[in-house]
């Protein structure tokens, strides 16, 4: 009975987990629970595909990232609030000592709320800033929506992102597909290596303030223009965990989903925006785009011994890894793009080897990468090393330590193998053959007869 009951318990655990691979406890912070009605389609899409949702408010007294030093949440949402403090239990500090824990951060803003002082000061820290009245609004005069924005030009269409990075994995990438992008509030980029925009505003944008610049605008004043405006911007902190940065929260509103856009010229058509933010959501939260190390074996060729805890210099080695790539709710061999690889380094203080590793074996549900070579004539301690660290995917650091021995008393070569010591076994040989030649002729040499002369006399 009792093992009964744990298969029902361990079934049922199954079916309510999450898709995520970094867990399905998720906190929204709204200024009420009624404001979820506008992102209906958004969070149910998410609450069906696992994930529990709890909606607070920053006002919340109870509100508490951190429980006796474990994260309470596995996921961050803010949605624009107007409230421009978030208070004690939201500090910027707080916020990144989420993310350092692991957590992954979703920002939305809009040019209608100022955007709070603690995220301004966290975004701040990762190189993304927005205006220094914390509020604007993005406009374009050519790429508009004519049919809700003729006016005001701040809804803009643009193309889907394509080809964000080349020659490495796109998750957001929508062939032919156009956004819907309204009253956004648009942010400027550092040069953080781990910062890499996804959609950014077309040549013909630009970023203004209407309180203070409704009239006329110096070119002075503008905070960004062009291609300088992003619109939404990711980020994966060195541990893979993970903030996105949108900076239309509307482009998750079911309304946007459902109301047809127009280009100038252009027919009214339906954007892409349901897809591309559930692409969106689906990389922050860990559902696309993460690798596993199945395993790592490194052997002697010819030995059935794995992982050994030593070998001999110039050995002939090999080294396997498997890795999976998650994505969408399954485990799938990951296969790298065209123009990259991953490589094995072989290092004690600076690597001996950098080789490629290159892939042996794929199955369903892993792809198993090789390399072998011949160890240095260099003992000491050395490291098995794979650090694959690309955009988009979670980052692969993995070291495995072994000795490397001297040959042993016995193991060298003897003197007969190596041609260079022939000349002088050659010698040597002809210096015994010689001594005992010379030995033998000396003792059965018969001796030379004396002759004695008389003395002449006088």
């Amino acid at each position: 009975m009792r093992s009964l009951l744990s298969l029902v318990l361990f079934l049922f655990a199954a079916l309510v987990s999450a898709v995520s691979t970094a867990g399905n406890r998720m906190l929204v912070v709204t200024d009420s629970p009624a404001d979820k009605e506008a992102y209906t389609t958004f969070f149910r899409d998410l609450s069906e595909r696992g994930y529990q949702i709890t909606f607070e408010s920053p006002k919340t007294e109870s509100l508490a990232l951190f429980l006796h030093g474990e994260r309470t949440y596995d996921h961050l949402v803010f949605l624009p609030t107007k409230i421009k403090g978030l208070g004690p239990n939201l500090t910027p500090q707080l916020i990144l000592e989420f993310v350092t824990a692991g957590g992954n951060l979703l920002v939305t803003m809009s040019s209608n709320h100022v955007v709070p002082s603690a995220l301004d000061a966290a975004l701040m820290e990762l190189e993304i800033m927005v205006p220094e009245e914390r509020t604007g609004k993005v406009v374009d005069h050519f790429s508009y929506d004519t049919i809700s924005a003729s006016e005001d030009h701040d809804v803009l269409v643009v193309e889907a992102p394509r080809n964000i990075l080349p020659g490495r994995k796109d998750y957001f990438e929508i062939p032919g597909a156009f956004l819907s992008v309204p009253h956004a509030l648009g942010h400027r980029l550092g040069n953080g290596e781990l910062i890499t925009p996804v959609l950014r505003a077309p040549p013909t944008a630009y970023i203004y303030n209407p309180k203070d610049q409704n009239k006329t605008i110096e070119t002075d004043d503008l905070f960004a223009a062009g291609t300088q405006v992003n619109l939404v911007t990711v980020f994966q902190a060195r541990n893979s965990a993970r903030i996105t940065v949108i900076g239309s929260a509307e482009m998750l509103q079911d309304k946007t989903f459902d109301t047809k856009v127009a280009r100038q010229g252009g027919k009214p058509q339906f954007p892409a925006n349901r897809e591309f933010v559930t692409n969106v959501a689906a990389w922050t939260f860990q559902e696309l785009g993460v690798l596993r190390v199945n395993s790592i074996e490194h052997r002697l060729d010819g030995s059935n011994e794995t992982n050994p805890a030593g070998y001999r210099v110039k050995n002939d080695v090999s080294y396997n890894m498997s890795l999976s790539e998650y994505a969408w709710n399954t485990w799938q061999p990951y296969q790298t793009p065209e123009d990259d690889e991953i490589q094995l380094e072989f290092t004690m203080l600076s690597p001996f080897w950098r080789l490629p590793l290159k892939p042996i074996l794929s199955n369903d549900h892993e792809t198993i990468y090789s390399t072998n070579f011949t160890l240095p004539d260099q003992h000491g301690i050395f490291n098995f090393k794979v650090n694959y660290k690309r955009a988009f995917l979670t980052y692969i650091e993995k070291k495995n330590t072994v000795s490397v021995r001297h040959l042993a008393h016995d193991e060298y070569d003897r003197s007969y193998s190596i041609n260079g010591a022939w000349t002088g076994i050659a010698g040597t040989w002809a210096t015994i053959i010689g001594f005992i030649s010379f030995c033998f002729i000396w003792l059965y040499s018969k001796p030379v007869p004396k002759t004695f002369l008389d003395k002449k006399t006088q």
